[in-house]
């Protein structure tokens, strides 16, 4: 009888960028967990961390994984359904992630079942680096810190906990899985850093679409022609030529989603308005596309990927709105619907955008900064996802 599970596929990834740190630099004595829900099941795991914006060496001092706790009436027994396995890399529970790089550890035995979630917890004892990370957000995304070590308890202190949906270090989970199993990448900006894609993973597990896992590579503020070297700016992280070969290192990926380019389009206000955004740096359509077709659709090809286009969504209102903005938004839109380049066009703004008023959202899809869609609109973005790449 043939092994069911015969190789590795991403079931849950992030990208990795420059956190906002503001103040705050270094953390000590601090626990990290993160909720993963499985899409598939396997009988192996496997975890990638980065460190790739760090300026220096990190260290986990200890890593684990543990099927979400099952809580029972007695609280004495909350632990006994709890049982964390070490995540090891090269046999040791502890790692240092040099500056700039990104690891893989060992190959954990792990089983799980569709459907399941289960714990990805770590700690660090000493001065931390808190420099790699992303900001995400939607229904199943985001986890909790705690000052001290408690990545083995099946609870965290509600007295030295909080919630964050600032993802550190952990980067890509790959799951040993069926062979019919897949991984779709979803790449961009601020609108993927949000909720779209969280809600096509619960529209694939509600619609019966159970081979597909959907991988988050999104960064807050991105852009594909440009990035900022200021401290104000650094959470906007690495431009598309450095970031798109990084961030399509994901097993089992047969595709790719790429919704990018608005933020090239409304950042530059000129050197009197802001020294960092001069004018210079404002696209034409055609710069956009040249990027696009260079940096992504001619790399997604080497690595024998399917690439599809999303559009780009209404900015009317938005506060460097005007009109040449918006010409070149539709200009490169009208690009991303018809060209040849493409397997075919995720049209995001004909989801979301306004019937009278083509150029803003829809009402109550706005989420009121006329820029960021709400979570009725997002859930629209991932309602209007082809079945063809879901299958």
């Amino acid at each position: 009888m043939p092994e069911k599970f015969t190789k590795w596929v991403a079931c849950w990834g992030n990208a990795t960028s420059i956190t906002d740190r503001k103040e705050a630099t270094y953390a000590k004595d601090l626990t990290l967990r993160y909720p993963i829900r499985a899409c598939f099941s396997g009988n192996k795991l496997r975890f990638h961390f980065s460190n790739l914006t760090g300026t220096e060496p990190v260290t986990i001092s200890e890593a684990y994984v543990a099927k979400a706790a099952q809580f029972t009436s007695d609280a004495h027994l909350d632990n006994v359904q709890y049982s964390p396995t070490p995540i090891t890399f090269g046999g040791r529970a502890s790692t240092a992630i040099p500056a700039g790089e990104e690891i893989l550890s060992d190959e954990i035995a792990f089983s799980v079942t569709a459907g399941e979630t289960f714990d990805v917890s770590l700690y660090f004892a000493d001065f931390t680096q808190m420099n790699a990370g992303t900001a995400i957000t939607g229904p199943l995304s985001g986890g909790k810190y705690s000052y001290g070590n408690f990545a083995k308890s099946a609870t965290l202190p509600d007295d030295l906990t909080r919630k964050t949906n600032w993802i550190y270090f952990l980067n890509t989970i790959d799951i040993f899985t069926e062979e019919k199993n897949f991984a779709l990448v979803c790449f961009g900006d601020s609108i993927t850093a949000q909720d779209w894609p969280d809600y096509l993973t619960l529209r694939c597990a509600r619609e019966g679409f159970n081979n597909v896992s959907i991988i988050r590579r999104a960064v807050s503020g991105t852009r594909i022609l440009r990035e900022y070297s200021c401290i104000t700016y650094a959470a906007y992280g690495l431009k598309g030529a450095t970031r798109f070969p990084i961030e399509m290192n994901v097993a089992g990926a047969r595709a790719v989603i790429v919704q990018h380019g608005i933020n090239d389009i409304i950042h530059p206000v000129g050197v009197e308005v802001n020294k960092f955004r001069p004018w210079s740096d404002m696209p034409t359509a055609d710069d956009l596309i040249n990027g696009v077709r260079t940096l992504y659709i001619m790399h997604a090809r080497k690595l024998g990927l399917k690439i599809y286009s999303g559009t780009l969504l209404p900015i009317y209102g938005w506060r460097t709105y005007n009109e040449n903005r918006d010409i070149i938004r539709v200009a490169f839109n009208q690009w991303l619907r018809t060209a040849p380049d493409f397997d075919g066009c995720v049209d995001f703004d004909a989801a979301v955008r306004g019937h009278d008023n083509p150029k803003a959202f829809s009402s109550g899809f706005d989420s009121g900064d006329h820029l960021h869609p709400s979570a009725k609109a997002y859930e629209a973005m991932a309602e209007c996802v082809p079945e063809e790449l879901l299958r």
